[in-house]
């Protein structure tokens, strides 16, 4: 099992940032991939950016370079540096760990962006 915990999350205005971090614990295998998914009221849980722990990233397209993903695998953490953000980017956002067919999910930490 492995558990993470999510922090950083809150209340901003438009084109502020926030930067997210993400902790895991328990058993770690790798290699694996962690990151970020989102899930805004009414919407479906969405991509936002993953890590493979061999350095390989993927982005949402919604994205467009205002985010960065960046990972300490000696740590076992993630984060996610957010800037110019959008009342859009308003969601909870969930930390994500997959090890093969497993996948693990942190409990939420809301992002509000006033407008």
């Amino acid at each position: 099992q492995v558990q993470l915990v999510e922090s950083g999350g809150g209340l901003v205005q438009a084109g502020g940032s926030l930067r997210l971090s993400c902790t895991a614990s328990g058993t770690i295998f790798s290699p694996n991939t962690m990151g970020w998914y989102r899930q805004a009221p009414g919407k479906q849980r969405e991509l936002v950016a993953v890590r493979s722990s061999g350095g390989s990233t993927n982005y949402a397209e919604f994205v467009n370079m205002r985010f960065a993903i960046t990972r300490d695998n000696a740590k076992n953490t993630v984060s996610l540096q957010m800037n110019s953000l959008k009342p859009d980017d308003t969601a909870v956002y969930y930390c994500y760990f997959r090890y093969l067919g497993n996948i693990f999910w942190g409990q939420g930490t809301q992002v509000t962006v006033s407008s």
